[in-house]
């Protein structure tokens, strides 16, 4: 995109427990990406509690886009534009960032961008990698979302198939709470099962009809209860980390066969990871190593990046800037935005 003078958005992410502000130049450059985190708060009730994570929010956004514009060595005089995520989220949480940068936009004459979650997440990977470009299939994986996703441009989407019941990342945070590890369940599942035997025991895959590239984790979710009650009705002692490394080889395998076969069948030579799950070592690993013997270029972000940020909102936003796309002070918090919705 050719232009004379430098682009810069202020960004705010608070769609669910994370409190984040960044500041990025033309898209990729990121100047500032400052994020107050809540996971210890949270790790006590063993999730995300939606009230508390709205209360926090409002006790720390002022201090963290103040901390983004330091860090940026910018001042608001210098911003070009306002960005926020507007949904999908958490409403309560949605609603504390989403009135903050329109009380910004209002305060300095700057154009409001309202920004989808979800393509955050998918453009962080031009942050990681700036030549990376459309047309490619991205596979999204987090807490709330597993869609594989057809990106032929900039911001058009064509969502392939995406989970009918639990999302990827739910489905660890169950499994892990179910073996005794805790809250958040991704991590701590990724970490156990580098200790355990991924053969050990033989969980479902579920690929669902034929053509479809949609998941279903609940069969798997709940193949993986099924055995620890039985073990423990029967006083049978399990191993947690073969447990956690059988869900996690079960788990893996389908996200990274469907994902090529969408890229297959779209003809494309690029691939990108994104979402939080997308931190996974072993979805990462067994993804390189597909990636590379198939001759698909493959894109996946720092963790960093990977994890609700708003760096990667920033990026998102710099695209709909180019196209004209401006919001009113009328923008509301939709907390199931779909994708490709605007």
């Amino acid at each position: 995109m050719n232009q004379t003078k430098d682009i810069l958005i202020l960004a705010i992410e608070s769609s669910c427990d994370e409190t984040a502000a960044a500041v990025v130049k033309n898209g990729t450059d990121v100047l500032s990406n400052v994020i107050s985190s809540q996971i210890a708060l949270h790790t006590l009730y063993g999730g995300v509690v939606p009230e508390i994570a709205s209360r926090k929010h409002i006790e720390n956004i002022d201090g963290v886009i103040q901390e983004a514009l330091k860090e940026a060595a910018v001042k608001y005089n210098d911003i070009d534009a306002i960005a926020v995520t507007y949904g999908p989220g958490l409403v309560g949480a949605l609603l504390v960032g989403l009135a903050e940068a329109k009380a910004l936009a209002f305060a300095t004459g700057k154009p409001l961008i309202g920004v989808h979650h979800i393509e955050g997440h998918i453009c962080a990977n031009y942050i990681q990698n700036p030549s990376f470009a459309p047309p490619y299939v991205a596979l999204v994986v987090s807490g709330g979302h597993t869609h594989i996703v057809y990106v032929s441009d900039y911001g058009v989407y064509e969502i392939l198939g995406k989970t009918r019941d639990d999302a990827v990342g739910e489905a660890y945070d169950k499994v892990a709470r179910a073996i005794g590890m805790g809250y958040p369940g991704g991590p701590k599942i990724d970490a156990a099962a580098k200790r355990g035997n991924g053969d050990a025991i033989s969980f479902p895959r579920v690929f669902l009809e034929e053509d479809s590239y949609d998941f279903s984790f609940s069969g798997l979710k709940s193949a993986v209860l099924n055995y620890i009650n039985k073990a423990n009705m029967t006083g049978q002692s399990i191993v947690a980390e073969d447990v956690a490394a059988s869900f996690q080889a079960a788990a893996i395998e389908v996200l990274v066969e469907k994902t090529m076969r969408a890229a297959e069948q779209k003809n494309v030579q690029r691939i990108a990871l994104a979402g939080g799950v997308a931190c996974n070592s072993a979805l990462r690993q067994q993804m390189q190593k597909i990636c590379q013997r198939k001759g698909y270029l493959l894109s996946i972000p720092k963790p960093i990046l990977c994890t609700d940020n708003a760096a990667m909102i920033g990026c998102a936003a710099y695209y709909e800037y180019q196209k004209g796309v401006r919001h009113g002070l009328d923008l509301n918090a939709n907390p199931s935005l779909k994708l490709g919705e605007r």
